[in-house]
């Protein structure tokens, strides 16, 4: 059945792509974002440019009321200053939830992200969605992320009737997506901390929009994290991307981090943990839950994204 989907995100790659393979199901979709209109979106798919908390975001629920609304925009590009990211990400959250409410939207999907789990040295494996949250105990760049998270976790309770459903991912990528894990594969030389050697999950793109539809075809509320096929040493991942590798120390590596900024786009300091600690996620309640299965293999994920064929 066609139904009409707004998406926010849409210029960026994962939701621009997640959109036109619903389109091409036959739904109407509605594409929001912050930014600009992308030159590749669609010419026949409806755009509204808006920051999620304002007012004008109001018109494309008036206009087209959507039956669905998936919230793929969470930002968490570090350009962008931390108070516009925090009014994007909460505020602008709150207020996309609030006219779900307000026009009986039936089904609303919101992007999170494995990183709110945090990598510790006391992280036991794997990783359920009814673990705790231990990113926000360190890194400030991740306590948007974590407040937008329970912020939806409260409304999935408070307001069953809009079926909401919280995806965490691992690391997402893909030829076709830009955030820092795919930006990093591709770069050389590449430095990594010296003497750690933990664990990795990576995501392909397309078996991310494959879940993503899942989820929107169902229902079924709750919090799932989400993965590709199986866990690879960080080591072995970064010699597939067959650049030159940096062995940075520990005790250096965040002034690295700090200097290498500068002269090339910003390295989220969070993610220095994930170098070092355990971060590893069970999605065996998203399979139950939706029959998902990721088709793409760990290393063939990985060196697709650094193909980078596609735009």
């Amino acid at each position: 059945m066609s139904e009409t989907i707004l998406i926010t995100g849409v210029a960026g790659s994962l939701a621009r792509h997640t959109a036109q393979a619903l389109a091409d199901q036959g739904h109407t979709v509605v594409g929001m974002d912050y930014r600009p209109r992308p030159d590749d979106l669609p010419d026949d798919m409806v755009f509204y440019q808006a920051n999620y908390n304002k007012t004008r975001i109001e018109e494309a629920f008036r206009n087209h009321n959507p039956s669905i609304v998936l919230h793929l925009g969470r930002v968490g590009n570090l350009k962008v200053h931390l108070n516009k990211r925090f009014d994007l990400n909460v505020i602008g959250s709150a207020k996309v939830m609030e006219l779900c409410l307000k026009y009986k939207v039936r089904r609303l999907v919101i992007l999170s992200t494995f990183h709110i789990y945090g990598a510790h040295p006391q992280n036991h494996i794997p990783i359920s969605e009814d673990d705790p949250i231990r990113a926000g105990q360190t890194f400030p760049q991740l306590a948007d992320a974590i407040q937008l998270d329970n912020q939806a976790v409260t409304w999935m309770y408070k307001h069953p009737e809009l079926h909401i459903v919280v995806l965490r991912p691992c690391n997402v990528i893909g030829p076709r997506i830009h955030n820092a894990i795919s930006r990093y594969l591709r770069s050389s030389p590449k430095p990594y901390v010296a003497g750690f050697n933990p664990m990795w999950q990576f995501i392909h793109e397309t078996d991310l929009i494959d879940a993503i539809k899942l989820v929107t075809d169902s229902d079924t509320i709750g919090v799932y994290n989400v993965v590709g096929q199986g866990t690879i040493p960080i080591a072995h991942a970064l010699k597939l991307t067959e650049s030159t590798l940096v062995p940075i120390p520990a005790l250096v590596a965040d002034l690295y981090l700090k200097v290498a900024s500068q002269f090339k786009p910003a390295f989220p300091p969070y993610l220095l943990n994930f170098f070092q600690y355990p971060c590893v996620v069970t999605d065996e309640a998203f399979r139950d839950a939706f029959g998902y299965a990721p088709t793409c293999g760990i290393e063939e994920s990985i060196r697709s994204c650094v193909d980078e064929l596609t735009p």
